[in-house]
């Protein structure tokens, strides 16, 4: 079998649930390519896309939620958006794509290649079945004007929140969300710390700022910097922000019990390492954690998803929050001591949100495949 798995380079979310599919698939012998929509409108506009999504989100959320909310009153199942046809644009470029590489199933982890995929099955310019992953825990806008074989969706109390928008039941699969095989393992702190380099007796606070940021972060460290006990760690992981990485080492590269890291491949390892983890409601790092038994502190989202995804992790005891980050910081020092409720959040994570999602959407398509004739 060999799957193309289409994503868009608009924050990292939906390329780690990718990553993560690809991943699995390579490691039970498949083949599995991973292709940006994007590029094959050409290099610029990829990062035009990508460029102006994560602007807007980092630097005028309250217009982000604006057309969010927009995006959820014009979006409807009997009439296509903007959206759907801006994407539609890609459908040649994607189409000469397709008769250049031999596929056999299509994967894509983002609504813009899902958009695209469905005017090319509508035109009949597309042979694949296709199979939608969500990375949410909500039906974000558009969803149902997308004709997709199936859609991977994070839970199955979701299902029908996505009915009601219009999707048919028997396509929802309530897999989860796909997350590395590293996440999935199980947790052993004592050999993260040494991989890490962090002492055996600290007690840990990890915070990651993610690919989009992580609001007032200097204020956010300098404040649990000034309220912990000597014996707590406070590791800060920047991502590919390295603008943000300089400041934060300039600021704080002396204290002894502060960690600044920017790019890196142990993100798990970080996770097993620490006791609690503060981190804003985005799909993936949130679903990470929860399948890694990480105590999690949700902090302020991103106005739209990562809203809902916080609202169900609250309602489900996988997570806590405030409205401030004075009162994350709080929650945040509240939960590491206490032993108890975090061996409870821990439970609650396990019982709640699969780990085996990549595994399971593979399965899918190899059935889709054995189905349709294609190889596997």
């Amino acid at each position: 079998m060999k799957v193309l798995i289409l994503s868009c380079n608009t924050g990292e979310g939906h390329n780690y649930a990718g990553k993560a599919l690809q991943e699995c698939i390579r490691l039970h012998g498949d083949e599995a390519d991973m292709l940006d929509i994007m590029q094959l409108a050409g290099k610029r506009v990829s990062r035009l896309v990508g460029g102006g999504y994560v602007t807007i989100v980092k630097h005028a959320p309250r217009f982000f939620q604006f057309l969010y909310k927009l995006g959820g009153l014009v979006s409807s199942s009997h009439r296509k958006s903007p959206v759907y046809y801006a994407n539609a644009l890609l459908a040649k470029p994607l189409k000469r794509y397709l008769e250049e590489h031999d596929y056999d199933v299509i994967a894509t982890p983002h609504l813009f290649p899902a958009e695209t995929l469905t005017y090319m099955k509508h035109k009949k310019m597309l042979a694949h079945k296709v199979v939608a992953v969500e990375t949410d825990y909500t039906c974000i806008p558009f969803w149902e004007e997308t004709d997709c074989d199936y859609y991977v969706i994070p839970h199955k109390e979701l299902k029908e929140e996505f009915t009601a928008r219009g999707l048919p039941e028997h396509r929802l699969k309530p897999y989860g969300i796909p997350v590395r095989q590293a996440f999935s393992n199980p947790r052993v702190p004592k050999a993260a710390r040494q991989i890490c380099n962090i002492p055996d007796d600290a007690h840990v606070y990890l915070i990651i700022s993610g690919s989009m940021g992580f609001g007032k972060i200097q204020l956010f460290v300098a404040e649990l910097l000034r309220r912990i006990q000597p014996d707590e760690y406070i590791i800060v992981i920047c991502g590919t922000n390295k603008k943000l990485y300089c400041i934060l080492k300039r600021e704080f590269g002396r204290a002894s019990n502060v960690r600044i890291v920017g790019y890196t491949e142990h993100i798990a390892a970080y996770m097993d390492a620490s006791d609690v983890l503060f981190t804003k409601p985005g799909g993936l790092t949130t679903t990470e954690a929860a399948v890694k038994g990480v105590p999690l502190v949700h902090t302020t989202p991103i106005p739209g998803c990562e809203t809902r995804n916080r609202e169900f992790f609250l309602a489900r005891g996988l997570s806590v929050t405030s409205d401030k980050f004075y009162g994350q910081i709080a929650a945040g020092q509240s939960l590491l001591r206490d032993p108890r409720r975090r061996e409870a959040m821990r439970a609650s994570q396990a019982s709640v949100i699969p780990g085996n999602a990549a595994f399971r959407t593979y399965k899918l398509l190899r059935r889709i495949c054995r189905k349709s004739g294609g190889e596997v």
